[in-house]
C-alpha cells in the first residue's frame, strides 16, 4: 500500500525536481515504512509505501525494468495472483516473492492497456512506458483506491491524495462550485454523481473502473469494466449445489484478503454480512497460528435505546454470540464515551481533504483504526457491501413482483411462511405487497399525501448559478419521488459508479492514516459476478429473505444470528444523545457560520436558522434521523470547511 504521486512534461522538458519534491513532501504527513523517488527525462515518480502483504516488505518503489524500460509507481494488493501466475506462465520460484507491483508490471507487458480487466483486487497505479512514450493509469473495479490528477499547460501530474497537487506552482486553490452545489443538494450520503470532478477546481480523478492514457501529449480515459446483472443466470440443480458454489466462491475471496504479516482484524457488528466474513476468515487465521481481533462499536452505558422494537442499537449480544461460536477472536467492545461528532470535525477535514456526510458514525471508525493500529492490525476486514452482494434478499420486493405477474400459488405460499417467520398477520402483509407493487394506484385510492419536502442546504443562489437540481433532475439521489426498489438499488450499487467512488474515497484517506488497509470480501469482483448471475429464488424462498446466506452459512454462524429476520442493528442512533452536553456551543457556532459571507454565499442559512428552531435548545436522541438534525451537522461541517478553504 503506497501514497503514490508522478509528473510528467509532455512538452520534451525534463520533469522538475523541485515539483517532484513538493508533491512528497506534501505526503510527509502520512506514515511509511519506505519512501522511494525515480526520475528520467520527462517522468517523475514518487511513493511512501506503507507495507501490508509479506512479499512488500523492503519493497522498493517506484520500480523500473531496464530491460523493457517500464517504471511503476502502484498502491495495490492484488487478490487473483495464482490465476495471473499462470495466466502470465510466472517461474514457480519467482512467484512466492513477487511483489504486487511487479504483477501488475507483468501484465502490463503481455496485456498492455487491456491489463486492469484481468486484475482483482485494490489498486491505483501508474506505469511509464518509456520505448512508447506513455503514461498508463488505473483504478480499480470498484474505486477502493483513489487516484487524481491535476494537468497544467504541458504539465500532467497525478496523486493518491488532492492537496499535494496544489503545492505545484501555479496550482491556484479554487473551489469547485458545481461539485459543492451536488454535495449541498443530494440529501443522501452520497456526496455527488460527478465521478470526475472534486472539490477542488481543476483537479480531478480517475473514476472507479476507469484508466488514463497519455499518448504525444493526447490524455484518454477508458472506461475497461463493469459488474453488471447478466442476462442468463446461472442455474443448478439444487439448493445444496448452488450453496456450496457461493461457499467456494466467498470463501477463496475471503483467504485472499487475509495476505499480511501483519494481524488481522474485523469490523463485527451483529449481522450476517461481518458475522459470515469473520466466520470464513476463521480457519484460515487459525492455521496460520493467529487470533482475529475483532472491533464493535456499542452505545455509551447512559443511552437508552429508543429504536423500534426490531431494531438494535446495541448489538453485542448478537456479537458475542457469533465471537462465542466461531472462536479465536479477541473481542474489542468499544464505546469512546467522551468522543462525539463534533469534536471530530477539524481532524476529519483534514483526512478527507474535503466536507463529509457520514458523520454519525465519524468518531467510532476512526476510534477503531485507532485501536488496530495500536494493535499491528495491518488488515481490516468488513462487510460493507454485503446486503447487495453475499446477503441480498428482498423479500417485499420480490413478494411484489410474483403479486404483478399474478403468480398467486407462489405468493399466498411466501406470505404464509414470510408472514409466519416475522409475526406479521397475511391481510397485513397482503395490503403492504400490494401498496409496494402498484404504488401509484395504493396512493390514489388511499388519498396519500406528497411526501413532505426535505429541507435543503444548498443557498438557493448556488442552485440557480449551478442549475444543479436540473442535472439531478433524472438521478435517484433523495430528491425525486422515486418508488425505492431493492432491484433497482442494487444494481445502482453495482453500476453507478457515483456509489462506488463515494465509498473508495474514505477507504483511502483512513487507510493511510492509519496504514491499515480495509478489505471488503462482500465487494470482491468474484463474489459480486457469482450473486448477480443467481435468480432471484436463490435469494427468498420459504418465506426467508436473505436466503442464500442464511442456508450457506448452516454451522459457520449461530442459528440466533443465521435466522433472525426479526430484528436488525441501526448504526447512528446515539449521535445525538452524545452531543447533548456541547449543544450550545455547536448551535453558537453555527449562529456564527450564519452571519458569514463566506459561508452564506454557499449554504442556505435561513433553512439553518429555522432548522435550529426546530430542533431547539434542548434535543432528544430519538430526533437522530430528524432531517432539520442532519441538515444542522451537516451545515457546520461544510461551513467549517469553507472558512478553511477561505
Amino acid at each position: 500500500m503506497s501514497a503514490i504521486a508522478g509528473i510528467l512534461c509532455c512538452g520534451g522538458e525534463a520533469a522538475s525536481p523541485e515539483d517532484g519534491s513538493r508533491l512528497m513532501e506534501a505526503l510527509r504527513i502520512y506514515p511509511a515504512d519506505e519512501t522511494g523517488v525515480w526520475q528520467e527525462g520527462p517522468v517523475f515518480l514518487g511513493c511512501r509505501a506503507q507495507w501490508i502483504t509479506p512479499e512488500s516488505r523492503h519493497e522498493r518503489l517506484p520500480l523500473y525494468d531496464e530491460r523493457d524500460q517500464l517504471a511503476i509507481a502502484a498502491d495495490a494488493i492484488v487478490d487473483n495472483r495464482e490465476e495471473l501466475f499462470d495466466r502470465l506462465r510466472i517461474e514457480r520460484e519467482r512467484r512466492a516473492r513477487m511483489t504486487d507491483a511487479e504483477l501488475i508490471l507483468e501484465a502490463y507487458r503481455r496485456w498492455e492497456e487491456e491489463a486492469p480487466q484481468y486484475l482483482i483486487g485494490d489498486f491505483a497505479f501508474a506505469v511509464w512506458d518509456r520505448r512508447k512514450r506513455r503514461l498508463f493509469a488505473a483504478r480499480d473495479l470498484l474505486g477502493s483506491r483513489t487516484l487524481y490528477y491535476r494537468r497544467d499547460g504541458r504539465r500532467f501530474a497525478f496523486c493518491t491524495a488532492m492537496r499535494p497537487l496544489l503545492a505545484l506552482p501555479g496550482a491556484a486553490k479554487e473551489l469547485n462550485e458545481s461539485w459543492l452545489a451536488e454535495f449541498l443538494a443530494i440529501p443522501i450520503i452520497l456526496d455527488s454523481v460527478d465521478v470526475h470532478s472534486t472539490v477542488y477546481r481543476g483537479i480531478e480523478q480517475i473514476p472507479p473502473a476507469h484508466s488514463l492514457t497519455i499518448e504525444e501529449g493526447k490524455l484518454t480515459l477508458k472506461q475497461y469494466g463493469t459488474l453488471a446483472e447478466p442476462e442468463r443466470k446461472l442455474r443448478l440443480r439444487s439448493n445444496g449445489e448452488y450453496e456450496e458454489a457461493f461457499r467456494d466462491v466467498f470463501r477463496q475471496a475471503v483467504a485472499s484478503k487475509l495476505r499480511t504479516f501483519r494481524q488481522v482484524g474485523a469490523s463485527l457488528s451483529g449481522g450476517l454480512d461481518s458475522g459470515a466474513v469473520i466466520a470464513f476468515a476463521a480457519a484460515p487465521l487459525r492455521s496460520a497460528g493467529k487470533t482475529l481481533h475483532a472491533y464493535s462499536y456499542v452505545p455509551p452505558a447512559d443511552f437508552t435505546d429508543w429504536t423500534p422494537k426490531r431494531m438494535a442499537a446495541d448489538e453485542s449480544p448478537y456479537i458475542k454470540s457469533v465471537a462465542s461460536h466461531i472462536g479465536n477472536i479477541s473481542e474489542n467492545y468499544l464505546d469512546f464515551p467522551d468522543r462525539n461528532s463534533f469534536g471530530e470535525v477539524d481532524d476529519l477535514l483534514e483526512l478527507m481533504e474535503a466536507p463529509y456526510k457520514f458523520f454519525e458514525n465519524s468518531f467510532w471508525i476512526k476510534g477503531i483504526l485507532e485501536r488496530a493500529a495500536a494493535s499491528e492490525v495491518g488488515v481490516l476486514l468488513t462487510g460493507a457491501r454485503g446486503n447487495y452482494s453475499v446477503s441480498w434478499g428482498p423479500a417485499p420486493d420480490y413478494y411484489a413482483r410474483l403479486l404483478r405477474k399474478l403468480r398467486w400459488v407462489r405468493l399466498y405460499r411466501e406470505l404464509k411462511r414470510y408472514g409466519k417467520r416475522m409475526g406479521i398477520g397475511r391481510s397485513r402483509l397482503l395490503r403492504f405487497i400490494a401498496k409496494t407493487a402498484y404504488p401509484g394506484l395504493a396512493g390514489r385510492f388511499a388519498g396519500a399525501a406528497k411526501q413532505p419536502v426535505q429541507p435543503q442546504l444548498i443557498d438557493p443562489d448556488l442552485a440557480r448559478r449551478t442549475n444543479v437540481f436540473e442535472k439531478l433532475r433524472n438521478r435517484d439521489v433523495g430528491l425525486a419521488e422515486f418508488p425505492f426498489d431493492e432491484f433497482a438499488a442494487r444494481a445502482d450499487q453495482f453500476g453507478n459508479l457515483a456509489a462506488s467512488n463515494h465509498q473508495g474515497t474514505s477507504i483511502t484517506k483512513f487507510s493511510l492514516r492509519y496504514a491499515i488497509w480495509e478489505r471488503d470480501p462482500t465487494s470482491d469482483p468474484r463474489v459480486v459476478r457469482f450473486c448477480l448471475s443467481l435468480p432471484i429464488e436463490q435469494y427468498v424462498q420459504d418465506g426467508m429473505d436473505r436466503s442464500l446466506i442464511r442456508r450457506s452459512t448452516a454451522g459457520y454462524l449461530p442459528d440466533s444470528i443465521r435466522l433472525n429476520q426479526r430484528v436488525r442493528g441501526v448504526q447512528g442512533a446515539d449521535w445525538i444523545h452524545r452531543m447533548i452536553p456541547c449543544w450550545r456551543a455547536f448551535t453558537n457556532e453555527l449562529q456564527q457560520l450564519c452571519r458569514d459571507p463566506a459561508v452564506s454565499h454557499y449554504v442556505n442559512v435561513n433553512q439553518i436558522k429555522r432548522s435550529l428552531s426546530i430542533i431547539g435548545p434542548a434535543p432528544k436522541p430519538e430526533q437522530a434521523y430528524d432531517p432539520d438534525a442532519r441538515i444542522l451537522m451537516q451545515g457546520l461541517i461544510v461551513g467549517r470547511f469553507l472558512r478553511q478553504f477561505s
